[in-house]
């Protein structure tokens, strides 16, 4: 979980022009299941600044209603409610996520499947009593799993399946800061930082400053930032399972799946971080990167063009050739 800071350093020339006497302001509204904020530089007085934040805040809550698997009335319940019954209309917005989840799907070998709900519900880490499923009960949930089985024809999906079921927080959050992030720019926002519940994505650099700071949390000292990063026209995201987490007889359970086994991941990765020039690449990697461990995480974090990452484990941190370039302390 990446932790935000800006630079205390001496102001600078900033990058990419933005003068240091423009006001730098915050938006923070809660959506997505978690924080969202916004730091972003707009002159006084002539309404763009107010403009922007309607538009941020009616996106993303419009784009939460549609797609959330918490709302009964949104069009991703109604696609789980109608499994194993009915085929479900669906608009030309959410055939392009529905081919966004074909690409993501590929892209990780399997990796992330948004079909893993069955066992992301098993698995439930918020329970006020949590308990280790038995083999049978992972098995049958593992079995409802499966990307490929869905059903599609132009303008409607079907999930063949009683009990299958939709769930786009794999890469939904990370996909809605890209979003806000071009909103900024359409409303000529010359730099802003887009922070939802610590996944970022950077439009230029902070008036009179060089980079945006971005600190690194320590999964070992949760609260406690181990590092930071300079990052300008970039994204970060983290992935981890320290503290979204259960304890079942001692041993510690996270809440990120791995999809192949049914059981929660368990190869020793306490974190893995990547910087990558989306916010929707920078969390499928960082994702996918956790689950596979090092180094084949690292492998494949490398073989992204553009993409550096980190992943620490319980005993070492390893990362990416570049990954240094980006840390500043």
């Amino acid at each position: 979980m990446a932790v935000v800071s800006q630079s205390q350093r001496t102001p600078q020339p900033a990058a990419h022009g933005v003068a240091a006497d423009i006001p730098l302001r915050k938006l923070s509204f809660p959506a997505l299941g978690t924080t969202c904020e916004v730091q972003y530089a707009a002159p006084a007085g002539d309404g763009q600044a107010a403009a922007f934040e309607r538009a941020v805040v009616a996106w993303v809550g419009a784009f939460e209603a549609k797609y959330s698997r918490f709302r009964p009335d949104s069009l991703v319940s109604r696609i789980n409610a109608a499994a194993g019954q009915a085929w479900v209309d669906v608009d030309a917005e959410m055939e392009v996520l529905l081919k966004l989840c074909d690409t993501l799907h590929f892209m990780t070998q399997g990796v992330l499947d948004p079909t893993a709900l069955p066992l992301i519900r098993l698995w439930n880490y918020k329970s006020d009593a949590p308990r280790l499923p038995s083999e049978a009960e992972v098995n049958a949930a593992r079995a409802l799993v499966g990307w490929k089985k869905v059903q599609r024809t132009p303008g409607r999906i079907f999930l063949p399946e009683a009990g299958m079921a939709l769930d786009f927080g794999g890469f939904g959050k990370e996909y809605a800061v890209d979003i806000a992030a071009q909103i900024a720019t359409d409303h000529g926002i010359p730099c802003a930082l887009v922070d939802f519940g610590h996944d970022l994505r950077a439009v230029s650099a902070p008036p009179g400053r060089p980079a945006w700071h971005v600190g690194l949390e320590d999964p070992l000292k949760p609260g406690a930032v181990s590092g930071s990063m300079a990052i300008v026209g970039r994204s970060v995201a983290s992935s981890g399972d320290y503290i979204r987490r259960v304890l079942v007889n001692g041993r510690r359970y996270g809440h990120i799946i791995d999809v192949r086994t049914g059981w929660p991941v368990a190869n020793g990765c306490l974190q893995a971080t990547v910087i990558a020039g989306s916010c929707l690449q920078a969390g499928v990697l960082s994702t996918t990167a956790f689950v596979l461990g090092v180094p084949k995480g690292i492998e494949f974090i490398q073989a992204c063009p553009g993409a550096e990452g980190l992943i620490v484990t319980e005993r070492a941190r390893a990362q990416t050739r570049g990954f240094f370039h980006y840390v500043v302390s």
